[in-house]
């Protein structure tokens, strides 16, 4: 089972803040980081330190090359990623509080750069057996997808962030793993009211899409599977939170490589969980 994770990179700036910043505000920063980013970029190296043969895919500026490096470390294959001359690599803004919660401002950059021409360059290295993994962070979503499905490959949907244009893909998904954020926003896009349970907002989900596995993540309260045919649960493994940026791409990575190898649902969901915490 090979991965193939067509999605963003991006350089993060994150800033200590003593908390996140309202309008008209000024407020001073306790310190600057800088680290790699994306989700892409974070699924990637989630999905092969969980063990899957990872591949990624996408777009940087000639500022982002460290990025490259950051994979390959991690035992990404970069081969599909394109270096562009006229255009900055994508970025975020990040505030982080004490208690570890963090607020995301996203420029596109480069990830907005994405050609159908280059979808199927990269696409033909793939098929029946191999896996696709998508976020809403890059351009060509549509054309990837279905491209993809055609090709006979799993599909993966993180829908993140949620918007109405991203509807027409829920259904060539296979799986689509979201958090209680972007499910009650899909909610909204599809005309729905939001059930009070956690149970049944992923139940009608995955009632809304038959051929779809949901994936709900609940931060602190664990995360939620449901078919159509079975809901399962899996508690959060308890720890003190220090910086949750990634923590749901971290999951995701490692549920979707106990998944796709095989292992079960509820398997995927503890390993998912135990490498997120």
């Amino acid at each position: 089972m090979r991965a193939l994770c067509f999605g963003s990179l991006n350089i993060d700036y994150v800033y200590q803040v003593p908390h996140f910043v309202g309008g008209g505000e000024t407020l001073a920063a306790g310190s600057l980081s800088r680290f790699s980013g994306g989700k892409g970029l974070n699924q990637s190296i989630a999905l092969a330190r969980a063990g899957l043969e990872a591949w990624h895919a996408g777009a940087i500026g000639r500022d982002g090359r460290f990025l490259l490096e950051e994979l390959q470390e991690a035992g990404v294959h970069t081969g599909y990623v394109e270096v562009l001359e006229d255009v900055s690599t994508g970025h975020a803004i990040i505030q982080r509080t004490p208690s570890g919660e963090n607020c995301i401002l996203l420029y596109g950059g480069a990830n907005r750069s994405i050609t159908r021409e280059q979808v199927d360059r990269v696409l033909a290295g793939f098929g029946p057996g191999d896996a696709l993994v998508l976020q809403n962070e890059i351009s060509q979503l549509p054309y990837l997808a279905e491209r993809a499905k055609a090709r006979g490959m799993t599909v993966a949907l993180n829908p993140s962030p949620m918007e109405e244009g991203l509807l027409p893909l829920l259904p060539l998904a296979d799986y689509l793993l979201l958090n209680e954020i972007e499910a009650a926003q899909l909610c909204q896009c599809l005309g729905s009211a939001l059930p009070e349970a956690e149970e049944d907002l992923a139940a009608a989900l995955a009632a809304a899409l038959p051929s779809t596995a949901v994936v709900l993540t609940l931060g602190p309260r664990g995360s939620l599977y449901a078919d159509g045919t079975r809901l399962a649960r899996q508690a959060a493994v308890p720890v003190r939170a220090v910086d949750t940026t990634a923590a749901g791409d971290t999951y995701t990575g490692f549920f979707l490589a106990g998944a796709l190898e095989g292992r079960g649902v509820e398997w995927a969901m503890e390993f998912a969980a135990a490498a997120a915490a």
